[in-house]
């Protein structure tokens, strides 16, 4: 089969792999019909994420028709369409019977990778290096999907590729990173990055009942989506370029008290043109340091008293100048992690149905898989206008 596969830092070519196959009875194959690039597929494509191989098939927001089942796969059928978590989970672990299904103590084989460096392991995910299982990707033609009996959701009819792709991903993410805002009627909610998770938190926060959103980006083919489907003009757009200083613009905006809730929707590769931003940037590059953490200081010095900051934008590391002081002095709320997807998936999946959203909002690119590495590159360097792309075997 043809599939997208990682060769080093920047480089990521489509090849001919062998096609997968049935190795645990509880594994089905999927022919993908829909795939996309994910903002964290950058953090491989950008060399920041350690134990990639030459060879690996990266992707973890795919779909597709199930062709071949194992044995103990009783709810689906070949010829079943689904789509799939990106978290891997086998539903009968401790976390898993806890709805933490992101945290699953049995999918990742190679948890003691993770234990090192962070004392325990969670879930496995799809083409996202061997430190979280060394899955094979779904940006192929093919893909296996081990504990088949728990993770795909069938795709009524009447729905297209384009309609519910994203309930692999993003669009939980953004819907989870909203809920853990614990948001109430009035509040104010300020999301850092508009790209496809921050602009599903933003859609998402308006959805729990927020009254207003700030959406911060400098691009604005992203400000531009931010701000479209909100007739009610809850939306308020901040190039964060015009501004002087964020963390004052946003209390000017919130008549001094600062949002209830911030949303870090950026995560480890956050740009930036102040002092700290540089300093992240260089420490980055030398591997000096993990992360680029400007916005979530940005966030954390924003948030107002006794509020939330919610963030999932992806960390790998230790965090240099972490503002710990004003966090405590402030009485905020840290609420993180990766999505426990299988939560989200059918409600978010009804709210599609019911014409609550359309989460096809944010392609700008469709392209054939052939064509993914260009696919990259202006999803890297937000080319064209490009603000999601989705590719097609």
């Amino acid at each position: 089969m043809r599939a997208l596969v990682w060769h080093g830092q920047n480089d990521v070519r489509v090849d001919t792999v062998p096609d997968p196959k049935i190795l645990n009875p509880r594994d089905a194959v999927l022919k993908v019909t829909s795939t996309a690039i994910c903002g964290s597929d950058l953090h491989l494509y950008n060399g920041f994420i350690p134990s990639l191989m030459p060879g690996d098939i990266l992707g973890h927001e795919f779909m597709g028709e199930v062709v071949e089942l194992g044995p103990e796969v009783r709810n689906l059928t070949v010829g079943d369409r689904v789509v799939v978590p990106f978290t891997i989970s086998c539903g009968a672990c401790l976390p898993c019977r806890k709805q933490l299904w992101s945290l699953c103590d049995n999918s990742n084989p190679n948890a003691w990778m993770l234990e090192e460096a962070y004392g325990f392991s969670g879930a496995g995910l799809y083409g996202y290096s061997h430190l979280y299982g060394g899955y094979a990707g779904g940006q192929a033609e093919y893909v296996r999907v081990p504990f088949a009996d728990v993770g795909p959701v069938k795709v009524p009819e009447g729905l297209t590729d384009e309609q519910v792709l994203f309930l692999t991903d993003v669009f939980p993410t953004g819907y989870m990173a909203a809920e853990n805002c614990a948001i109430q009627n009035g509040d104010t909610v300020a999301v850092w990055g508009c790209g496809p998770v921050g602009l599903f938190a933003i859609r998402s926060a308006l959805m729990l009942g927020a009254a207003k959103v700030i959406a911060i980006d400098r691009f604005p083919e992203r400000l531009a989506l931010a701000v479209t489907g909100d007739p009610q003009d809850r939306v308020l757009p901040l190039d964060y370029t015009e501004v002087d200083n964020v963390v004052d613009a946003l209390k000017e905006l919130t008549g001094g008290r600062g949002p209830d809730a911030c949303i870090d929707a950026v995560g480890m590769e956050a740009h930036g043109w102040t002092g700290d931003a540089l300093y992240d940037k260089a420490k980055q590059l030398a591997r000096l340091g993990t992360d680029r953490l400007h916005v979530l200081r940005e966030a954390i010095q924003a948030c107002g008293k006794g509020g939330t900051v919610s963030i999932p934008g992806v960390y790998g590391g230790f965090l240099d100048k972490f503002p710990m002081g004003a966090a405590f002095a402030k009485g905020l709320t840290f609420k993180m992690g990766q999505t426990h997807m299988h939560r989200y998936m059918q409600p978010l999946m009804e709210r599609i149905q019911r014409g609550e959203i359309d989460p096809a909002f944010i392609i700008s690119h469709r392209l054939p898989l052939e064509e993914a590495p260009y696919g990259y590159r202006i999803f890297k360097e937000k080319k064209e206008n490009c603000t999601k792309v989705v590719l097609k075997p």
